[in-house]
């Protein structure tokens, strides 16, 4: 027998449709900011469709999808919310540019356990700025309320890049030969890698995160958003011949130089060839985390290494410093000692 006397609604069962439509009508002018012409359909529609460029003889797509992994934790913890959309455009467009790609558009997923509007709004401005960085259309995603799947005030971002490049034109390293040299691209910070360990040190630590860190509070530096490299990569690669590029995540430096190197090719980096930010040296002391360990984790103020032949390295220098990047010479590509690619340290 039905004992239930009153009637039930979505709103009751924790989902607020009316808080998803209010958050559609205040993101459409965020992601209007970031159209293309290619866009046929964007924001509304159940799919986005968008027209690749007649200009492109070969057309290859080129597709990535990322998060913003344990940074989140720390944005819930600070109450701030307004980068980490950033973070999760870059994560995606910059491992796409490394192939020579140009982003064309993105799409995200916000997951929570309930809607809050004015959250979840800072949250997509932020993807939406990231999409203007890059110069790609934020043209759809989802928004998903499920009740009980995340702690009040948390939730999850995930997103997806498409970008096009010339066939003739992918970024592959397969012309990179012992003697090329290694420019490394300045990060902004610790970018989206490495927050499992950074919220470890925060806990030993327990610093206060508003108090001035080297002329800002120390949750600015932490929170600071990744680096989007599009538009001057881009650039540069209409000027000069770029061999390799690789993008510096998860892995750090370590790991992440030798998958853009062809086999019989190590990366030899000089450590002494640029400053260590200093919120690395202090990750570092107050975590007393051993070198090898940070250069495998943390991008260490390297953002983007860059494979060039030597008589490239000035032109490319004042190109990118032109377009407003930091750029260090950090070492070179040197014969193998062993069977697979890999980077050694000096």
């Amino acid at each position: 027998m039905n004992t239930i006397s009153k009637p039930l609604s979505y709103r009751q069962a924790g989902v607020d449709i009316d808080a998803g439509d209010a958050l559609v009508e205040a993101i459409k002018p965020f992601a209007k900011r970031t159209l293309r012409p290619e866009v046929l359909a964007g924001i509304g529609g159940f799919g986005a469709m968008f027209e690749v460029a007649r200009r492109y003889r070969e057309p290859v797509l080129v597709a990535g999808t990322d998060g913003v992994g344990t940074k989140l934790k720390l944005a819930f913890e600070l109450d701030r919310h307004d980068t980490v959309g950033i973070d999760l455009v870059a994560m995606s467009v910059n491992d796409i540019l490394v192939q020579g790609a140009e982003p064309l558009f993105f799409l995200d997923y916000f997951a929570c356990g309930r809607l809050d509007v004015p959250t979840a709004t800072a949250v997509i401005s932020g993807i939406a700025r990231g999409c203007e960085l890059a110069g790609c259309a934020l043209i759809g995603g989802e928004t998903a309320e499920m009740p009980g799947m995340y702690p009040e005030g948390e939730y999850d971002l995930a997103g997806f890049a498409v970008g096009v490049v010339e066939k003739s034109r992918i970024i592959d390293g397969r012309t990179i030969v012992p003697g090329d040299v290694l420019l490394g691209l300045a990060s902004s910070g610790a970018h989206s890698n490495g927050y499992s360990l950074i919220r470890r040190i925060l806990d030993r630590a327990r610093p206060d995160t508003a108090a001035d860190f080297h002329g800002r509070p120390l949750a600015h530096a932490l929170l600071e958003p990744t680096r989007i490299y599009v538009k001057p990569l881009l650039a540069l690669m209409q000027e000069v011949p770029v061999k390799g590029l690789s993008h510096i995540t998860g892995g750090g430096l370590t790991e992440n130089v030798p998958r853009v190197l062809p086999k019989a090719c190590d990366a030899v980096i000089r450590k002494s060839a640029w400053p260590q930010p200093p919120l690395f040296s202090w990750l570092q002391r107050e975590g007393c985390v051993e070198d090898a360990e940070m250069l495998r984790v943390f991008n260490c103020g390297i953002g983007l290494v860059l494979v060039v032949a030597p008589e490239m390295v000035d032109r490319t220098t004042a190109i990118l410093a032109a377009a407003g990047e930091t750029v260090f010479r950090i070492g070179s590509v040197e014969r193998a000692q062993g069977e697979e690619p890999r980077a050694r340290f000096e």
